[in-house]
Formats: C-alpha cells, sequence, structure tokens
C-alpha cells in the first residue's frame, strides 16, 4: 500500500497491468496523460492502448524492471511517445502478480546549486544520493545512483520513491521518508533487496535526512544509499555457525546429530543435504582415508530437503550404496577435501554415465550446483555430506564453501563422540549381559521374575540382581547398584556379584556378608585411586535370605532403597522396614540384619534405585506407584519392550495361576507405572520374588543322645522316615551318609545333637547341628590309618556338602540327588 500523505497523483502517469496484459489500475497522471478515465480502460486489455495493436505489452522474457520509449494511442487518435518505466511485482498480500508501470509528467528542475565544488562533489561522490523534494518526488541524484539504479537522473525525476524503485521495499522507505519529511529527524533504515534477475541478495543501509532551507522549514529529504552485503553475509555466516554449535549434538546418537546437522544447512545453505557415513571396520578401529578401497560403501544416514517430501533422494535412509572412484563422494573421502561439482567435468560426466537413474533426477530436478565436504574428526574419516541447490539459483562459492567446511566440522567431532558413545555402550551393554543371570534358577523356596533396563541416556551403569540356592532348600535373593556408568561400572558389578557368590556358598549371614562385601569395595576404590588414595569406587545393596521350612526372611541392606512386600491374598503392599545401613566403601561402620515371618505367597520386591528416583516426582510418590502396581495379578501380562532383559524361566510356574507368569506381568506394569516413555535416566534392576512354604510332611527331625552305641538306631529310623516318603532307593547312601555325620558329632561335636531330613522332588537332604563352632574339614586319610575317610566317602556318595554357622553352633549338611521320578 502507498503511504498516505498530500502529494499531486496527476504528477505521475501510473498504470497496473496483470501478467495476462489486462489493465487493472488507472490513476489520474495516466488520464491527463492518454485522455482516458479510469471506467473506460480498467478491465481491458493494455494492447488497446499501443499505437500499434499487434505489438507486444510485456517482455517476452521478464526481469524484474525494464523501461523505455513507447508509442501510446491517446483517446482523441494521435500517437504520444513517452518513456516509461515498468516494475514487476510478484504476487503477494497486495494481490497477484503484476507490472507497475510509471512516467514522470512534470519536467522537475533540479534544485539550484550555486557552488560548483559542492555540484561536483555530489556529482563524483561514491556514495549514492538522492534529493526529494516536499511532495517526495525526485528532484536529482548523482552519478553512484545512478549506476546502482541503471537509468539517468533525467528519466525518473519527478517519480516518487514508490515508483522509482518499485518494490514493496520502496514503499517501506517512502513511508520512512515521509516519516522524516514531517518530523524533521533523520532516520537509518536497512532493508534487503534482490539486486539482480539471479536472485542474489544485497543488503543496503538508506541513511535519510530533512533538507532544511535556512529559516529552519524542511524543504525535503535527501537518501544516501550504503551496500553493507558482504558484512550482512558475513553476519548470516556466523549466524549459521552459531546455530549450528547449538543444535548439533544434542543427544549421543549418531542418526539424531547427522540429522541435526542435515536440518542447519537447509534451506540457510543448500536445497537439500545427505548425509552418508562409512560403517566402522569389524576391527572395531576408526576409518582412514589410506584404508579406504573403491569404490565405496556409504549409509545414508539422514538427509533434509527444502522440498515436501525429499523427491531428491535416491537412496532411503539406513540403505548402504556404493560409489565408484570418479564419483563427488568418493573423491572427497580419497582427498579430505571438499569437491565443488558445478558444469559436468569429464570425472563427474563419467560417474553419471554409469548411474542413469542419479543423471535422470538431476537434470529433471535442475540440480546446478553441489558440493561434497568429507566428515572428519581426530583424524578419523567418518563420511560425507552432500550439499545441492536447485531452488536458488546461485552457485555455491568458496565462501559457501568455507561455511560448509566449518559447519561440518563441528557436527563430526558430535558425530564422532556419539559414535565412540554408542561403541562404548554397546560393549558394556554385552558385558552387563555377561555379567547378569541369564536365567532365574528354579527353587523350592521362591518362584521369580526380574527385569534389567540400562539407562537411556546416560550409558549402561552398574545395577545387577542374583538369585542363589543356599544349603537346607534356602534361598539368597540380592539387588546392587554400582556408582557410574560405562565399562567400567559394569566390570565392578561383575566382581562384586562374584564376590556375593563367593561369599554367599559359605553360608553368612546378610549383615556379616555386607561387612565383608564392604572390605572388598573399599579395596576396590583403593586400586582405582591413585598414589594409595582412595577412587570413586562404591555400591548400594539389598542381601535377603529366605528359608522355606521356618518360612523365616533375614535381610539387611548397604544404602540401598528398602524393599517392598506383599502379603498374600492380595493385601496392600508397603516397604519393609531394614536399617538402612552405609554405602558399601565407607569402611568401618556396622550393618543391621532384621528377620521377618513370610507367609507362603507373600512376594518381596528388590529394585534399584533408577525405579523410583526421578527429576519428575518425589521418591515418597514413586514409592506409593510402586506399592499400588502390586500385587500381581494371576494372569499373564504383556511384555514391556526393554533392552537387555534378564528374567525369570517363563515356562516355569506357567501353568500354574499366580505362578512366575503373573510376576513376569507384574514387573511389566511396574515398570510401565513408574518409567516415562523414553526410558529410564538411570539403569533399573527389578527382582520379584513369591516365597514359598515346604509342608512339615516333607521334613523329619531327630535329637540325637550323644552315645555312638543308638547310631545303628538312629539309621533304622532314618531307613523308616525313607520308606514313609517312598525312597526306598536312596535308602542305602543315606543310611551312609547319616551314620557318617551323626557319628561325626557325637564324637567331635557338643550337645544337644539334631539331625533333619529335607526332601523335595528331585533333592534330599540331611543336616547334622550341634552347638560346637569348630569345623570338620576334608583330609585324604593314608593306607594304614584307621579313621580320616568318612567325609571323604560323604563327599563321593552326595552331590554337595558343607558346613555352614549359626549362632547356636554349625550345622554339617549334605545334598542326594533323588533318582527321576521320585
Amino acid at each position: 500500500m502507498i503511504p498516505e500523505y498530500p502529494y499531486d497523483d496527476a504528477a505521475t502517469a501510473r498504470a497496473v497491468v496483470d501478467d495476462g496484459g489486462t489493465l487493472r489500475e488507472w490513476n489520474e497522471g495516466a488520464r491527463r496523460l492518454l485522455g482516458y478515465a479510469a471506467d473506460e480502460v480498467v478491465g481491458r486489455p493494455a494492447a488497446g492502448l499501443l499505437a500499434d495493436p499487434a505489438g507486444p505489452v510485456l517482455p517476452a522474457n521478464p526481469s524484474y524492471r525494464v523501461d523505455g520509449l513507447l508509442e501510446l494511442r491517446h483517446r482523441d487518435g494521435h500517437t504520444v511517445s513517452v518513456w516509461v518505466l515498468a516494475h514487476h511485482r510478484p504476487a503477494g498480500a497486495d494481490g497477484p502478480a503484476h507490472w507497475l508501470v510509471v512516467t514522470p509528467l512534470e519536467d522537475t528542475a533540479p534544485l539550484p546549486d550555486d557552488d560548483p565544488l559542492a555540484r561536483t562533489a555530489l556529482a563524483q561522490s561514491p556514495c549514492a544520493t538522492a534529493v526529494y523534494d516536499e511532495r517526495l518526488r525526485l528532484r536529482r541524484f548523482n552519478r553512484a545512483m545512478s549506476l546502482i539504479m541503471g537509468i539517468p537522473e533525467e528519466r525518473v525525476r519527478g517519480l516518487r520513491p514508490s515508483e522509482v524503485g518499485g518494490r514493496r521495499e520502496s514503499e517501506e522507505i517512502e513511508r520512512d521518508m515521509f516519516r522524516v519529511l514531517t518530523t524533521g529527524r533523520a532516520d537509518d533504515v536497512r532493508t534487503r533487496v534482490s539486486a539482480d534477475v539471479a536472485g542474489r541478495t544485497s543488503a543496503w543501509l538508506f541513511r535519510v535526512a530533512p533538507v532544511v532551507d535556512d529559516g529552519g522549514r524542511v524543504r525535503g529529504v535527501c537518501m544516501t544509499m550504503h551496500d553493507f552485503t558482504e558484512e550482512h553475509l558475513a553476519r548470516k555466516r556466523l549466524q549459521l555457525v552459531n546455530e549450528a554449535s547449538v543444535r548439533i549434538g544434542s543427544t549421543l546418537d549418531v542418526a539424531r546429530t547427522a540429522q541435526e546437522l542435515a536440518d542447519v544447512c537447509v534451506p540457510a545453505l543448500a536445497d537439500f543435504v545427505s548425509i552418508e557415513l562409512l560403517d566402522g571396520p569389524e576391527d572395531g578401529s576408526d576409518p582412514s582415508p589410506v584404508s579406504l578401497t573403491f569404490p565405496v560403501a556409504l549409509r545414508r544416514t539422514a538427509h533434509r530437503s527444502s522440498t515436501p517430501g525429499g523427491p531428491e533422494a535416491l537412496t532411503g535412509l539406513g540403505t548402504t550404496r556404493s560409489y565408484p572412484a570418479p564419483s563427488p563422494q568418493a573423491a572427497c573421502l580419497a582427498t579430505g577435501n571438499t569437491v565443488l561439482a558445478g558444469d559436468p567435468t569429464a570425472a563427474l560426466t563419467e560417474w553419471l554415465a554409469e548411474d542413469p537413474v542419479r543423471a535422470r533426477r538431476i537434470r529433471a530436478l535442475g540440480i546446478h550446483s553441489s558440493m561434497s565436504v568429507p566428515l572428519r574428526a581426530r583424524g578419523s574419516t567418518l563420511g560425507v555430506a552432500v550439499l545441492s541447490r536447485f531452488l536458488r539459483p546461485e552457485a555455491f562459492t568458496p565462501d559457501d564453501v568455507l561455511l560448509a567446511e566449518e559447519v561440518t566440522a563441528r557436527a563430526a567431532v558430535c558425530i564422532d563422540n556419539a559414535r565412540r558413545y554408542s561403541r562404548e555402550r554397546e560393549t558394556a551393554l554385552a558385558l552387563q549381559r555377561s555379567l547378569l543371570p541369564q536365567r532365574l534358577p528354579r527353587t523350592a523356596a521362591v518362584e521369580a521374575a526380574s527385569r534389567y533396563l540400562p539407562a537411556a541416556r546416560a550409558g549402561v551403569g552398574g545395577d545387577w540382581f542374583d538369585v542363589i540356592p543356599l544349603s537346607g532348600m534356602r534361598v539368597a535373593m540380592i539387588v546392587g547398584d554400582v556408582v557410574g556408568h560405562g565399562i567400567r561400572a559394569s566390570a565392578t558389578m561383575g566382581r562384586l556379584r562374584t564376590a556375593v557368590r563367593t561369599l554367599a556358598d559359605i553360608d553368612l549371614t546378610p549383615d556379616e556378608l555386607l561387612t565383608h562385601l564392604d572390605d572388598l569395595v573399599l579395596r576396590l576404590s583403593v586400586e582405582s585411586g591413585q598414589d594409595g588414595t582412595t577412587g570413586e569406587v562404591g555400591a548400594t545393596c539389598l542381601y535377603a535370605v529366605y528359608d522355606p521350612v521356618s518360612r523365616r526372611c533375614t535381610m539387611a541392606r548397604a544404602g540401598h532403597p528398602p524393599p517392598v512386600l506383599v502379603p498374600p491374598g492380595g493385601g496392600p503392599a508397603r516397604p519393609v522396614d531394614v536399617p538402612a545401613g552405609p554405602p558399601l566403601g565407607l569402611g568401618g561402620l556396622p550393618f543391621e540384619a532384621v528377620q521377618l515371618e513370610l507367609p507362603e505367597g507373600t512376594v518381596l520386591g528388590l529394585y534399584t534405585d533408577g525405579l523410583v528416583e526421578s527429576r519428575e516426582r518425589d521418591p515418597e510418590i514413586s514409592q506409593r506407584l510402586l506399592c499400588e502396581a502390586l500385587p500381581p495379578p494371576p494372569v499373564t501380562g504383556t511384555a514391556f519392550p526393554h533392552d537387555g532383559t534378564a528374567g525369570a524361566d517363563r515356562a516355569h510356574g506357567a501353568d500354574t495361576p499366580g505362578g512366575s507368569d503373573s510376576l513376569d506381568a507384574a514387573c511389566d506394569r511396574v515398570l510401565h507405572a513408574l518409567l516415562p516413555t523414553g526410558g529410564a535416566a538411570d539403569d533399573v534392576a527389578l527382582l520379584l520374588a513369591r516365597t514359598r512354604g515346604l509342608p512339615a510332611s516333607q521334613v523329619a527331625t531327630w535329637d540325637i543322645p550323644a552315645d555312638p552305641s543308638l547310631v545303628a538306631a538312629i539309621r533304622k529310623q532314618v531307613v523308616g522316615q525313607l520308606e514313609r516318603w517312598r525312597l526306598t532307593e536312596t535308602a542305602f547312601t543315606a543310611e551312609l551318609v547319616v551314620s557318617e555325620l551323626v557319628t561325626n558329632a557325637i564324637r567331635y561335636g557338643e550337645r544337644p545333637i539334631r539331625l533333619r531330613l529335607i526332601h523335595d522332588t528331585s533333592i534330599l537332604i540331611c543336616e547334622v547341628s550341634d552347638t560346637s563352632p569348630t569345623a570338620p574339614h576334608l583330609r585324604r586319610a593314608k593306607t594304614y590309618d584307621e579313621g580320616g575317610r568318612g567325609l571323604l566317602l560323604v563327599a563321593q556318595l552326595t552331590q554337595r556338602w558343607g558346613t555352614r554357622h549359626t549362632p547356636e553352633g554349625k550345622t554339617i549338611w549334605a545334598e542326594m540327588a533323588l533318582l527321576e521320578g521320585w
């Protein structure tokens, strides 16, 4: 819109002609020039105004501006020869594309200049300067302005700024000039205009100042134009580099980082960008130009187009494509330098001849300029970024090449970081999976299910869990968390898990086991430090032992979250009050164990802090959500999608309502309830165990008098009990084992002495307890020794045997496998 201010509309003949050649506007100056009123010509072909109606009314190949002499027909029939200036206006807010045709009607004389030096200075000034009068009609401009406009001063003298420039930007400048004219205050206006048909953008600074006479009256305005295109482009390049540093590398994901590089470059630098990366060597080393062989295989990792749908992409994401030596991609990888392709070179023509599909696509899209930039970081070649132009007409310049190399260099470092992180994460995850139990053991004491999820962003950590069968059909359950992430944390976790299994085999109580584990973590921390100083190894742990005969569970924790208990029958879940204890690795602080009576069917939930600690909610709320997600229903749930799961054997108890399958469903429900969709911020280990009780009918106990002569009677009672259990096939072996263990207890132990037999579907356990803390040792007797062969005989007749210390003394136990079917 032309600004609203008083001006003489008749001073300029102005018409608007659409691209179809129809007149759309006709002002008073045009009526004055040719005599036609607006209603006589608007809506009719403009060719009717030509002296020769057969002549072209519009240029055949229009640029944004044309000028020249036209022979027009006056309303009374005579011919009017007039110089016109025509500006082509593309479609915009003011309507469809059209031509603005103007010509000055008044021969406005230039401003008088009595000083020849001032007149000469204005004419020869390198600054483009124009002077407009009170009506914002051009009075004069200098030679520099004439060169910029491409029009002599005398041709446009008398036109307003919007008529001289003819662009929407010219209307904005005219409004600013009118403001200066009315306020008398100078103004600086920055604007951007397209300087040529090729679409190259120029940036100009317009300085507008009032022209004041000796009396202080504003008589006009003076406008000076300064070209700051180079500064503008430099600022844009700096802005793009800054944007790349902010947007690229927001995650440690290779594909995401490559896509961020493509997004930054389109449309700021190119119309289409593709990122293709080399697959790393099988030995895990970094690819280098020396190791490349041609044709080279590149995997399309990301691309971005200015055109919706991206029709330029011949290769789909994740697809590998081979590039021969003549191709720009292979050439830039081989040399390590950017390859700029404009007019087809011999090598480019050879390559496109071998790939006719690509050649046809390039011609169809009009891709006229491209550059292939190698992605290199820390001396390694990662891939290539290909930037192409087809929408914008200008080719890539050397400055564009420098800018692309700067942006891709920053992106290459981020891609290399992501690649190294991914490689370390995969290694740590493989190590973590190998160190975690691949399948939870089947035990008569508990049914168990578990889950392990590595952190979504921080990397694999040191969370672990385990279920360890102990003597007397007892079972140990453990969940732990090593401080830190990565391979070091996984390796430390493996050492601690091995240590726990070793300590569990000697039947330490939970508080004693944590004390030994604390010493181990302290030693590992010292080993990881420098010059004997303490390192950063630390861990938390929860250790529980459940006895299915007594239905008692003893547990202790070292700085670990407390377990959750769900009573049988579906009662409300609640946290178990276990003394927290210090984290492992502090040294010298005691741990306290608690003992609970757990009815058969009780569910224990053991977990690491990654499950309940979140930035979005308090741990208390997470604890409540965990309790609400339990107990498990007696149905099979939907598997939770996770990475690196190690869980119980799903076939075990699958036919039993409320069996291990329902525990699996409960694990999935807990993870769904507490973890965000994108994954946990920290590792998560979860272990659910439902307790079982051993019926009293499967346990037999005798108090043994300290009389060796009664051993035969005890053997007879044992054989009778085995007959009632229908285990006669094992009676002979059991009789020998019982005889040896009872005899040793009578000879070397202290009263009271107790014998206990426990049997399950696959095992018979013999336990002899006394109050002496001294444990027997297996030794090999010499040829003429009369004793020393008893425990050796027990070790050979049983699956395994051992000694565990109790608060009252010790228990010597031996396990015998039952024949299949018993």
